[in-house]
């Protein structure tokens, strides 16, 4: 049996169509609504306890924030993203991840460092147990915390619009075979270059590691280096 998630706490966190906002987010978060899949204005009011009002307020909040598709007469969808629209969402998350690692660099901390660490150490023995739907929000939540950590909050604030958007494509990308063991390497990585205290070495980890995310969800492989160029003939 679901059980309705309108608790007190929840209602002095949010309006009632931002708790509709969120209990629609944490479906698609959890890979419970994926991308195509129909919401059931009436569900999700009866889930919730309260009118069909805010829902509909919810799904047009949720429209313009690029996550739903509403259709007249036929209602509310779960939108399904382009390839040229995942590598946009992609390209902008690149450059806000750049900018992170060059901000937090010259100023983490050991104790952020040891935090980190014990994160990527969580999300490793949940991965290795095999237990997908535990991992994917550690996952999340370790890279939310570096832009927490680089401690710009407008920047926080697209990172998270982007991320959002991109809960879309989860399916697509993060359960492909040998996924998880190249994404640690490049968390331990990130890790490593935090830890020199170097701008570039720690903007140029995360930069990587989002754009080898992006080739893992595609399914292309990552580009070859350019061949040097050969010597002209006599």
């Amino acid at each position: 049996m679901v059980t309705p998630i309108g608790t007190l706490n929840l209602l002095r966190s949010f309006t009632v169509p931002g708790l509709v906002q969120e209990e629609i987010l944490r479906r698609i978060r959890s890979g419970e609504a994926q991308a195509g899949a129909k919401l059931n204005e009436v569900d999700l009011a009866s889930h919730l306890q309260i009118s069909r009002s805010p829902v509909r307020e919810a799904f047009r909040a949720l429209e313009e924030a690029g996550l739903l598709h509403l259709e007249k007469n036929r209602g509310a969808f779960i939108r399904q993203l382009s390839d040229a629209e995942t590598r946009e969402l992609y390209q902008v998350r690149s450059m806000i991840d750049e900018t992170v690692g060059r901000l937090l660099a010259p100023v983490v901390t050991l104790q952020q460092l040891q935090e980190l660490t014990e994160a990527l150490d969580q999300l490793e023995a949940t991965s290795t147990d095999g237990d997908a739907t535990a991992a994917f929000p550690l996952n999340i939540a370790f890279h939310d915390r570096l832009v927490e950590m680089a401690d710009n909050a407008t920047m926080l604030a697209m990172y998270r619009q982007v991320i959002n958007r991109m809960h879309l494509l989860r399916p697509r990308g993060f359960l492909l075979a040998g996924s998880s063991a190249a994404s640690h390497a490049e968390h331990r990585q990130i890790l490593r270059a935090l830890a020199t205290r170097d701008p570039a070495a720690a903007a140029a980890a995360l930069r990587d590691h989002v754009w080898n995310g992006f080739h893992r969800t595609v399914g292309a492989p990552p580009p070859s280096p350019a061949p040097e160029p050969s010597e002209p003939a006599p």
